[in-house]
């Protein structure tokens, strides 16, 4: 790594370890709150399907922690298992959560169809892109290091999509949880909240990351206009 790109990406690096630490805050606290009725993330889950529509969704643990996720190829929702078995406010909101994420696939929201429709193109651009910047400036080749910067700027634009994708599932998931009355008083409100606002930064790091990545990018490139001139 050299100076240069470290320059571009300390901002991201300090936004990324204040989300981190957000996260861990809010879920150290709140999966050390027993939510009022007592329910488990497994069990959040089993309340909430039939009563969203969303019976058709398996439910399953996974490994690790907080790598909870949903599945739309096969309509799979995974809890990890400190969700899955404990019954806290933080289960809670994670799970309704992932739910907010089957709502989407089930109404086709359509910014999480184009995050999905866009991957290959992300998997592509994302290598290739920078090979092709390198190439484009050791060879002076301005045109075929632009290319590299557009291909590598999918990065940027799956991220920026994933933010409004993921703070739709939170919205979603407050919604649920309000109105089928699993929250059961102010505090576990907040609780929720805090935990699902703490979740949202990570996605703020995550654009922020990708855009000074694609800057950084786009300033070696020019490098290569440069030396053409």
């Amino acid at each position: 790594m050299n100076f240069e790109y470290l320059l571009y990406m300390i901002p991201g690096l300090l936004l990324s370890l204040f989300a981190q630490a957000k996260v861990k805050s809010a879920y150290s606290k709140w999966s050390q709150v027993r939510n009022y009725h007592n329910l488990t993330g497994m069990d959040t889950a089993e309340q909430l399907k039939p009563r969203v529509g969303l019976e058709n969704v398996k439910v399953t643990r996974t490994k690790g922690t907080l790598t909870d996720h949903y599945d739309p190829r096969n309509d799979t929702l995974a809890l990890s298992q400190g969700v899955a078995d404990q019954p806290s406010v933080a289960a809670m909101a994670i799970t309704a959560h992932e739910l907010g994420h089957a709502m989407q696939d089930k109404t086709s929201y359509g910014p999480m169809r184009l995050r999905s429709a866009i991957v290959p193109l992300v998997s592509f651009g994302s290598n290739i892109g920078i090979f092709m910047v390198m190439i484009g400036v050791v060879l002076s080749m301005a045109n075929l290091a632009m290319i590299g910067v557009i291909l590598f700027s999918s990065t940027a634009v799956f991220s920026l999509i994933t933010l409004p994708v993921e703070l739709d599932a939170s919205k979603r998931a407050r919604q649920m949880l309000d109105q089928t009355g699993l929250v059961a008083n102010e505090e576990e409100r907040k609780g929720v909240k805090q935990v699902l606002d703490a979740a949202a930064w990570t996605y703020v790091a995550g654009l922020a990351t990708s855009i000074l990545q694609l800057l950084y990018y786009i300033s070696v490139a020019g490098r290569a206009s440069g030396r053409r001139r």
